[in-house]
């Protein structure tokens, strides 16, 4: 919750507050988990959101990098994550790794080594990354530890790649619209019948290609959800701007071409 989809870091206080609050609300005992995301570019900010996080009683809370005065070194960033655990020193923590959009590009697998010591609330990593060989690594040296490794790249995320790096488990925008398919993929990943699971997989990236290929950003992503859900996702927030209606006529007819397996 206010992580990158929900644009969060665009939402003040008490706005990222009030939806922090809906949201442990309305999951309580339907969501396994509702995580906050806690992080800013301010540090008090930061430590306040995760206190009314731990007061709401969130299963945990997640913090990016801070993105405009960025740390340069593992110490830098390991010493800002741990002001803010601190500050919910009984809810689980998740460093939230996303260089493409921060720029921090510290790698996952130096920053775990000794993190438990300074942060002994620190359960796992949101990674959102294309660099599976740091993933890999990170898995590798800390299979004693289990840590969560939480995979964020939706198109990276393939039958193929599940036991040859070794997470199985995922945030992604895409499951917003399409996740009984991704279940679907998962399902028959898990049978196993990798040829299912990699249908599933392909008709998903054929539509994550058309898209990306016209512009896809979190306005457009709010656009397909309203497709798919008949919710309005109303507008993004200044300086994104709405999807275009030239946009949502090609998603809605790419979306309504798809003959996936189960249709019948």
């Amino acid at each position: 919750v206010n992580g990158t989809t929900g644009e969060g870091l665009s939402l003040n206080i008490q706005e990222r507050k009030q939806l922090a609050e809906e949201w442990v609300c309305q999951g309580k005992d339907k969501l396994d988990h509702v995580i906050i995301h806690v992080g800013a570019l301010s540090l008090p900010e930061s430590q306040e959101l995760a206190r009314h996080a731990a007061a709401i009683g969130a299963s945990a809370i997640a913090v990016i990098a801070p993105f405009f005065f960025k740390p340069t070194k593992k110490d830098e960033l390991v010493a800002f994550l741990q002001k803010v655990a601190s500050e919910a020193p009984a809810v689980p923590f998740y460093y939230y790794h996303i260089p493409p959009l921060t720029g921090v590009k510290i790698r996952v697998e130096e920053l775990l080594d000794g993190i438990k010591e300074q942060i002994p609330t620190f359960q796992g990593v949101k990674f959102s990354d294309t660099d599976l060989l740091d993933l890999a690594q990170c898995i590798n040296k800390n299979e004693r530890e289990q840590f969560a490794f939480l995979y964020g790249v939706d198109e990276v995320t393939h039958p193929l790649h599940l036991p040859v790096v070794g997470f199985f488990s995922g945030f992604g925008s895409t499951y917003n619209y399409l996740g009984r398919k991704t279940n679907l993929m998962l399902q028959a990943f898990a049978k196993p019948d990798l040829a299912l699971a990699r249908k599933y997989q392909f008709l998903t990236g054929e539509f994550l290609n058309f898209v990306i290929k016209l512009g896809f950003g979190v306005a457009q992503i709010k656009a397909v959800m309203t497709l798919v859900s008949g919710i309005p996702m109303g507008p993004p927030r200044l300086p994104l701007v709405d999807a275009s209606e030239e946009f949502i006529t090609k998603a809605k007819a790419k979306l309504d071409s798809i003959v996936w397996p189960d249709s019948d």
